[in-house]
């Protein structure tokens, strides 16, 4: 096997493996030699955790960053996809007058995520959800809508009196003592303490259970809430953390806006005419040969003097590249696989985080089965609704898809995204498919649909067996330990991404990946493009 020089080999391969694949079968890898135009990135997986461009468009200027034009402008870059297709878990479905989502099912309109969608001149195709949709939660057999703004918290009937001066109170800082330095709270021993237990039953639980189909009471408040974890740190308590917020932001000099971003008005969320599946499509199509679907990841080994041999099972059989770095956004439990070879610490660090399984169902009502006291002048209007554990239905919650977006079901039905399972109901594995769709459908009867209505029609279901990975209490420290072991093992160039880093949403994922970009840069600047 021959070693190429580190000055000959690809700056950057971008390995992106399936959402959930099989465990990688290793084989010995086949001769090797150093590609005519070596690879200065390597990152795989073109999934929801990689921002749908390599991290070296992070350099370049946002007006051409994706341009076709500049296609050949970094040709030392290679995009892997262990699927047949780009997204990942992004999997839009479009069928009969429906358009409907199996995965992720929005996002936060943030600035990184609004400055993707321009690059990927999907400027025009940007749809926004009604800021002013109610959201709910259920609550003693009844729909509650949940406060949008600070004005509506004295009238809305979710809590008591007694529960919003108990939040109230303890927002200010009149509540019990925070725990020791170095002793880390779950999100729920966090908001029972600050703001009481109303809150956090009737309020975080279900937000939990909507976000990270996770179990408040192992979720770690400072990795998974870490801005509100971090108000309290500040400021000592949520109200001091807050003000202090807004004077330091006051204070720091004023960064101008990318004037070519589009201005959301209030909080809301958005999606894309088509489908989010729009996103990794755009940007694939722009990128052309440099991605390569069905090449999946079965090795990766260090060379003597620098860089990497990235194996991969392809079409055309076992395909070798060399690069000088790579960014694995694969999910933690296959980046452990991968790496054990090299780190035997990373590989058990990776293996510890953990991924609940979550079934996503579509399903559509004729309009006449919406429940007449659940309708807003004779709609369905609004965000959705989520249901607490304690309420005793299976479902997590429920997206009204065809009220939030436009375009999404045909004229007179209402397409439904249900959840089910998460950490607190992992059994749904053990369910078909119509038993997921009976549960989902008998939840609904008891407060959205009427308890007469008719079996839906089932569009899909989508059961991914490890979904959402959980950010446990102790989350932080597993993944500082598996970066300080690749760092013992000299594993330069190599940099973990993905949504167990990052985070959960789809905007995280994005802000995470323009980090990981940035660090890549800095690594790669060591290094004259040629």
């Amino acid at each position: 096997m021959s070693t190429a020089r580190l000055s000959d080999l690809p700056p950057f391969a971008a390995t992106q493996p399936l959402l959930f694949p099989a465990p990688p079968t290793h084989r010995p890898p086949p001769s090797i030699s150093s590609p005519p135009n070596p690879l200065r990135l390597a990152p795989y997986n073109c999934g929801a955790r990689w921002p749908r461009s390599p991290p070296f468009l992070r350099s370049r200027p946002p007006e051409t960053a994706l341009s076709t034009k500049h296609n050949d402008a970094v040709p030392n870059v290679l995009v892997t996809e262990a699927r047949d297709r780009v997204g990942g878990n992004i999997i839009t479905v479009e069928k009969d007058g429906y358009l409907w989502e199996e995965g992720p099912n929005s996002f936060q309109p943030s600035d990184s995520m609004l400055t993707m969608l321009v690059d990927s001149g999907l400027t025009d195709d940007l749809v926004l959800g009604d800021p002013n949709a109610p959201r709910f939660v259920l609550w003693d057999g009844k729909l509650r809508p949940v406060p949008s703004s600070p004005a509506d918290i004295a009238f809305f009937d979710l809590m008591s009196i007694g529960g919003k001066l108990r939040a109230a109170f303890g927002a200010l800082g009149i509540r019990p003592s925070p725990p020791p330095p170095g002793q880390e709270e779950s999100v729920e021993e966090f908001v029972r303490r600050n703001l009481g237990d109303e809150v956090f039953e009737r309020l975080i639980e279900p937000f939990c259970s909507g976000v990270y189909a996770g179990d408040p009471s192992k979720l770690s408040m400072k990795a998974a809430f870490g801005k509100v974890w971090n108000l309290e740190q500040n400021g000592g308590s949520i109200i001091g953390g807050a003000f202090k917020a807004i004077q330091e932001r006051n204070r720091a000099p004023k960064t101008p806006r990318d004037p070519r971003l589009p201005k959301p008005k209030g909080q809301t969320v958005g999606s894309l005419r088509k489908g989010l599946s729009m996103l990794p499509d755009a940007i694939s199509s722009r990128l052309g040969n440099k991605v390569k679907l069905s090449w999946k990841l079965s090795s990766i080994s260090k060379l003597d003097k620098g860089g990497y041999t990235l194996t991969y099972e392809t079409p055309e059989g076992l395909v070798s590249v060399l690069s000088k770095s790579v960014v694995l956004t694969i999910p933690s439990y296959v980046a452990s696989s991968l790496l054990r070879p090299l780190s035997t610490a990373a590989a058990d660090a990776l293996s510890k985080f953990y991924y609940p399984p979550v079934a996503a169902v579509s399903i559509s009502y004729p309009k006449e089965a919406i429940r007449s006291e659940c309708l807003i002048d004779g709609e369905l209007k609004g965000f959705g609704q989520l249901h607490p554990r304690s309420q005793g239905l299976k479902t997590l919650g429920t997206i009204y898809s065809s009220s939030l977006f436009p375009n999404r079901a045909p004229a007179g039905r209402v397409l439904l995204l249900n959840y089910i399972g998460g950490a607190t109901n992992p059994g749904i594995l053990s369910q078909t498919e119509s038993e997921l769709v009976e549960a989902v459908h008998q939840d609904l009867k008891k407060v959205l649909i009427k308890p007469n209505a008719k079996d839906p029609l089932v569009l899909g279901v989508r059961v991914w067996s490890q979904a959402i990975p959980q950010f446990l209490v102790g989350h932080f420290d597993v993944l500082d330990a598996a970066n300080a072991a690749l760092r013992d093992t000299e594993t330069q160039g190599l940099f973990l991404g993905g949504n167990y880093v990052s985070g959960v949403a789809l905007g995280r994922c994005v802000e995470g990946a323009y980090d990981v970009a940035a660090d890549v840069s800095n690594f790669l600047s060591q290094y004259a493009y040629k």
